[in-house]
């Protein structure tokens, strides 16, 4: 019979159906739980990143182009960084022209979680900080247009594994949209253009540092509370930050 028990059940058997509803009830928290941190899922659809730069390109390129001569850079670049500030919810592209990196423009960031300081767990809402690569683009997200970042990296990951951290969190994208838990949610219409910067530019080409603040203000300095290697972390982030001098 498709019911959990009938009349004809005895006591032993009411408790194993009552025991199965219970494993299977937290099964389904562990799994909601555990999903918590992972916003990007694919939506429903079949677009690739081809169909993607065929509708966008026509629109963006002549002007994405225009912004790359302006500041004499070649276009498509060699590389590009983007510059993430969550105090300031800003991100700064920049372009590597031969030895030296050129400024080219600044988006809003649209929505952001968390506060000042790195990311610690699963669950915990923090955008991440530190120094990052693009490694997949998601024509089919549910945030309209996404990339992914190799969060957890190998710094994340030491520390994490010191501190006996087993859930560090992952799945960490800069999307469209203005909704954020723990990724950078930059609106649709930068996230068309960043999006195809980052497919001509190619992924492997693509650096992101994400700063609590902006390093040339001033230097980094972590919130009361936070782990010790936090200080050198933000070390790392302002020597990486020397090559976006305004």
């Amino acid at each position: 019979m498709n019911v959990l028990y009938s009349k004809n059940m005895d006591g032993m058997d009411v408790l194993k159906y009552k025991a199965i509803f219970t494993a299977l009830l937290t099964m389904t928290t562990t799994l909601v739980q555990a999903n918590w941190d992972y916003p990007d899922y694919p939506k429903k659809g079949y677009r690739t990143i081809n169909d993607v730069i065929k509708r966008y390109s026509p629109i963006l390129e002549p002007r994405i182009s225009l912004m790359f001569e302006q500041v004499g850079v070649q276009y498509p670049p060699e590389q590009i960084a983007m510059f993430a500030l969550k105090e300031e919810m800003q991100v700064e592209l920049w372009a590597k022209d031969g030895e030296a990196w050129v400024y080219i423009k600044r988006y809003d960031i649209a929505k952001i979680s968390g506060k000042s300081g790195p990311k610690l767990r699963e669950g915990d809402h923090q955008v991440p900080e530190g120094i990052y690569q693009v490694i997949g683009l998601n024509p089919n997200s549910k945030y309209h247009l996404s990339m992914q970042l190799n969060y957890p990296n190998e710094f994340d990951l030491k520390y994490a594994q010191l501190e006996k951290r087993n859930r560090p969190g992952a799945n960490i994208f800069i999307h469209g949209k203005a909704k954020s838990v723990g990724c950078l949610a930059m609106g649709d219409i930068a996230i068309e253009e960043l999006f195809l910067l980052v497919e001509r530019a190619q992924i492997q080409n693509v650096q992101v540092v994400i700063s609590p603040s902006d390093p040339r203000k001033g230097p980094l300095v972590p919130a009361y509370g936070q782990p010790f290697w936090v200080t050198q972390l933000y070390r790392d982030i302002e020597k990486e930050a020397e090559k976006f001098g305004r």
